[in-house]
């Protein structure tokens, strides 16, 4: 059980999502046409006519794909990700107490850079084992905050395979949605931080998430109020 749960993740840190993009999308294509075939609701002609279109409107998105792939590349040939890990590892006996936080925030910046948050997994978890020992609460709060970041800093990065395709399936300029979901990112990963910060301090992680909760909870409250003064009030007929 533990060995085959260790290949499995494994294979998704070292998956290459450049190449199991296109591979995913003609096997989708490849069983929709069968679908749609069998239950006669397209007809063989008009889903070849549908191609041409259909590869028109995803140029865009293959260009940025393209684009992100020799970013990433050249991101990992000037081993960005090894110089992450060796600070880590020289910054992990003075600020022992502040490790989550700035776990967390390495991780956001390492899955921003490198467009992956599987890879970012691979890189940081180990470092996370190797700077708390076992049995210590931090343990888990480290490993909770590589998790987080990396999540983020994904979700954020203009050079996800994720980010190129919601962009692409909503059919938005790719830079637009990078921008318009940043604020949000943003915003969450402020409060992760703060409660990331309690959390290494007080060493428990369930004060950590309730004062992320607190956190949210009063970040919204300001927000209702500054942006439901500004908004007009329909008016009475």
């Amino acid at each position: 059980g533990t060995e085959n749960m260790g290949s499995i993740i494994a294979a998704f840190g070292n998956t290459d999502a450049f190449i199991a993009l296109p591979m995913g999308s003609l096997a989708a294509f490849i069983l929709s046409m069968i679908y749609f075939l069998i239950r006669r609701t397209i007809p063989f002609r008009e889903i070849m006519d549908c191609i041409p279109k259909g590869f028109a409107a995803m140029v865009p998105s293959i260009m940025i794909l393209t684009l992100a792939t020799g970013l990433k590349n050249i991101t990992g040939s000037l081993g960005a990700a090894d110089f992450v890990q060796h600070l880590m590892m020289g910054a992990s006996t003075g600020l022992f107490n502040m490790l989550p936080a700035v776990i967390f925030v390495v991780s956001v910046a390492l899955a921003f850079a490198t467009g992956t948050s599987w890879g970012t997994f691979g890189l940081m978890i180990p470092v996370v084992m190797a700077a708390f020992k076992v049995g210590d609460p931090l343990l888990i709060i480290g490993i909770s905050a590589c998790l987080a970041g990396a999540v983020c800093g994904d979700h954020c990065s203009p050079i996800s395979d994720t980010t190129v395709m919601s962009s692409a399936g909503a059919q938005i300029r790719h830079i637009d949605h990078v921008t318009t979901q940043f604020p949000y990112a943003l915003s969450v990963a402020a409060v992760s931080f703060i409660s990331f910060i309690i959390a290494g301090f007080v060493k428990n992680w369930a004060v950590g998430l309730a004062a992320g909760i607190i956190l949210v909870w009063i970040f919204l409250s300001v927000m209702r109020k500054r942006v439901g003064g500004k908004t007009p009030q329909p008016e009475e007929a």
